[in-house]
């Protein structure tokens, strides 16, 4: 669907402003269908994310500081998000062992098995492999990263 029937808009100021309104409205599009698909799990998309790089660097520890320099998603307290997944026993927390003053964080094999799960329901991005060639995808990607050199 264009951009224009999406929202209901026949004309823009000119075709950057038409890019950035139409990359804003896609982002959310697909958060959206992810937080569909992880209500029923009581975590949002920051959680998923907090455990997609517990799981990338599994058996390792993670600080959290680490945790914070790369989620997708800066926003909120990343102290609250760590509580929560603690409590639903999806993330472990515990004394750095040479540092006591640092904390290191571990998936656990409840995390794990929540990622598992959620990726064969996830997989209804694979939509994007029938919307998007491989040479398009590629294209995309590297546009995207131009957009924040």
């Amino acid at each position: 669907m264009r951009i224009e029937d999406a929202i209901k808009q026949r004309k823009f100021d000119n075709i950057w402003i038409k890019a950035l309104v139409n990359l804003h409205y896609t982002s959310n599009f697909y958060s959206d269908l992810l937080l569909a698909i992880l209500k029923p799990y009581r975590i949002n998309d920051q959680h998923y994310n907090v455990l997609r790089i517990l799981k990338g660097q599994h058996p390792q520890a993670v600080c959290p500081g680490y945790i914070k320099s790369v989620l997708l998603n800066k926003r909120g307290d990343l102290t609250r998000l760590v509580d929560k997944l603690c409590q639903k026993g999806y993330v472990a927390r515990a004394t750095n062992p040479t540092n006591r003053r640092m904390v290191d964080l571990n998936i656990t094999e409840a995390g794990l098995q929540l990622l598992q799960n959620l990726h064969t329901k996830i997989d209804t991005f694979e939509q994007l492999k029938h919307k998007l060639t491989i040479e398009e995808a590629s294209l995309l990607n590297e546009l995207l990263d131009k957009l924040r050199e």
